[in-house]
């Protein structure tokens, strides 16, 4: 499809996610939507703008690749596009087990504001020594053509630590990117300019990786 602008669905609600991978992708030919685009029909028609409304997708897998592999599945069938399902957390060590796939729905929960979550993780991660506050983030990136079904997947880990107190302003949707200092860096995440976080970042590793097959795949 040289030539030809590929209409790609990044399934996701979640500003700070999107505009990421839109960085990441900015150079292909494409034309990226999200799951709140005004200006996106499903397959039958109808606006994914109010579908959303009603959609009832739950997070159910066990691993991120899980996951990003049914969101990508559920919304492509919504959709009838070309569709990528993004997975990501952190896990910590001094918390093991306690967050991973369950990051946005852990401590305060997912309808808490990113101030109400970033402060209730703060409160819990106060005390804990230097050498005991390592982590990682981790993504998985899964992708369907919204036609065969199958699914191609790509991951990203980016290991570091967790800072005492927040050392960069909330980034909408993103709020550990405050208090996560990548190893190697003198900054967090929310710090490092966009092209700068996203040569090492979790999601700009799986999101580089992605870009690679699409270019292949699609001659864009």
């Amino acid at each position: 499809m040289e030539n030809s602008s590929l209409k790609l669905l990044i399934a996701t609600t979640n500003e700070g996610k999107f505009g990421e991978i839109g960085e990441v992708l900015r150079d292909l030919h494409v034309e990226l939507y999200h799951l709140h685009s005004h200006n996106l029909s499903s397959k039958n028609g109808s606006l994914m703008a109010e579908i959303m409304k009603d959609d009832h997708f739950e997070e159910s897998g066990e691993t991120f690749e899980d996951n990003a592999s049914l969101k990508a599945l559920h919304y492509s069938e919504i959709a009838g596009m070309p569709t990528i399902g993004e997975d990501s957390g952190i896990i910590v060590d001094a918390l093991a087990g306690e967050l991973g796939v369950k990051t946005r729905r852990w401590g305060a929960g997912e309808k808490a504001t990113d101030e109400e979550w970033i402060k209730y993780f703060m409160n819990v991660m106060e005390g804990i020594p230097e050498e005991k506050r390592t982590a990682r983030f981790v993504c998985c990136a899964a992708f369907t053509d919204g036609e065969t079904g199958e699914i191609y997947l790509f991951k990203g880990r980016t290991e570091g630590v967790i800072t005492h107190k927040l050392e960069a302003p909330l980034k909408k949707g993103i709020p550990l990117s405050s208090c996560f200092r990548p190893a190697g860096s003198d900054k967090v995440y929310a710090a490092l300019s966009e092209d700068q976080k996203n040569k090492i970042s979790h999601r700009g590793k799986a999101f580089h990786e992605l870009k690679d097959f699409l270019k292949q795949k699609y001659s864009i």
